[in-house]
């Protein structure tokens, strides 16, 4: 039974791989894209921000035909959406074609940030939840890492390298469909929508066997509870002033560092910096593999040091990096040589810092009653502002009055911001109950 639950758990945490490949594999693609249908930089950033429009629609929409169709359903055209887009972007022979397909993929992305979660939290003992939504948080990473070592495997293959690179997502997709083939339906959905007591008490004998009545029980509450949820009108009121700042401010810091910069143009980075083509490839696999590893530490030490050391340490860290790329670039030590070890630096401190925290945070600031519309504000905000800066960087790296070097001044800049802001405003939550965290912000319970 346990090895049942596991495998599902893996099985829809899948989506997450797929989400973390479709985000970096862009990064190996882009410069030949760029080069071979001539595109200004302007509608250069537009082509590779157009995956992220698509994110932003999936992530606030995506919900919607989880509820309606069920969870299992929808993760099935999540599957198809990434295979679609993964051989469609591939085979695509003019920019407006491709800009199609990577919307869609986008909108795979943004709805498995939203369904999967919630899948494998609804299908795991109360016991294993965290742990086992942790995976797809780690196969985002994974993902990202796989994508980065696949595109320096495949910079060889010539002037097509860039559709093998992009194609190669249409593998992980189609064994993602057929691995939902094995997986049941969320036995929430079954009891709330189906109103199917039977098949949801069969699925959590097999994924909670000692705690059926329990989790039977738990369900129902939840579904009173659902009663119970605000308006929006009551979400925008003055009461939750506190908490939207917050939430806005933790989500625009996250991508004023600069990480979709770096996570989209990883080559091109250490391109500008001096570094051969091929090296480039190697040293972004690095960039994959560092944030692996720091964000498994990010999510060890969140409950032992809590979610304001780890953004002081992440905030320091960026100050430092930052500060220290944007030197390099413009007094040119060591030839450039040095960025690709600042920048392993720069993602260390965003994995341990920010990338460990923004969700875990957003989630514990609002009450109940309006935590499903916060945490869409924060994703919202944090998609927006990455397609922002994935649709600008090009052009403002390529700027003979800007470059590389004021770019990452200016992020450093904004990470000088986020850290008096950690230090004077943001409210330390670990081990601070639902009831004490209402109070300290002055949300109150709502009657």
């Amino acid at each position: 039974m346990k090895r049942k639950l596991l495998f599902w758990s893996i099985v829809i945490a899948l989506g997450g791989l797929l989400f973390g490949m479709d985000v970096a594999v862009i990064s190996g693609a882009e410069q030949q894209i760029q080069h071979i249908w001539n595109l200004s930089d302007v509608l250069h950033g537009q082509a590779l921000a157009s995956a992220l429009y698509g994110t932003i629609i999936g992530a606030l929409f995506g919900g919607l035909p989880a509820e309606k169709y069920g969870r299992k359903k929808v993760l099935f055209w999540i599957g198809i959406l990434f295979f679609i887009s993964s051989v469609g972007s591939a085979l695509a022979h003019d920019v407006v074609t491709f800009m199609l397909f990577r919307f869609l993929g986008g909108l795979g992305v943004g709805a498995s940030s939203v369904v999967a979660p919630m899948f494998i939290s609804e299908i795991a003992p109360a016991k294993n939840r965290g742990k086992l939504v942790a995976t797809f948080q780690f196969n985002i990473v994974f993902g990202i890492l796989l994508a980065y070592l696949s595109n320096y495997l495949l910079s060889g293959m010539g002037t097509d390298a860039w559709r093998w690179m992009l194609g190669v997502l249409a593998l992980p997709a189609a064994l993602f469909v057929a691995l939902l083939y094995f997986v049941p339906e969320s036995p929430r959905w079954l009891m709330v929508h189906q109103n199917d007591y039977a098949g949801a008490r069969k699925i959590l004998e097999v994924s909670d066997a000692d705690g059926v009545e329990e989790a039977l029980r738990s369900i129902q509450a939840d579904v009173e509870a659902e009663k119970k949820k605000a308006g929006l009108s009551v979400f925008f009121s003055r009461r939750y002033t506190r908490p939207i700042i917050m939430a806005v401010l933790v989500a625009l810091f996250n991508q004023l560092s600069g990480i979709n910069a770096i996570i989209y143009f990883a080559p091109r980075v250490f391109e500008l910096a001096g570094l051969g083509k091929s090296t480039a490839f190697l040293q972004s696999a690095g960039v994959g593999l560092v944030n692996l590893v720091f964000t498994m530490l990010g999510l060890y030490l969140i409950d032992r040091l809590g979610r304001k050391k780890l953004m002081l340490i992440g905030s320091l860290g960026y100050i430092l990096s930052l500060g220290a790329i944007a030197a390099a670039f413009y007094f040119q030590f060591l030839g450039g040589m040095a960025v690709p070890v600042l920048v392993f630096i720069f993602i260390a401190a965003h994995a341990i810092g920010q990338g460990a925290v923004i969700w875990v945070f957003i989630s514990e600031i609002f009450p109940n009653q309006v935590r499903s519309y916060g945490q869409s504000l924060g994703s919202s905000v944090h998609w927006v502002m990455a397609a922002i800066i994935t649709s600008v960087f090009p052009f403002f790296a390529n700027d003979p009055a800007i470059g590389p070097a004021k770019i990452f001044l200016f992020f450093m800049l904004m990470m000088v911001l986020q850290l008096l802001w950690v230090l004077f405003k943001m409210p330390e939550t670990k081990g601070v109950s639902l009831e004490e965290m209402e109070e300290k912000l002055g949300t109150g319970v709502m009657k």
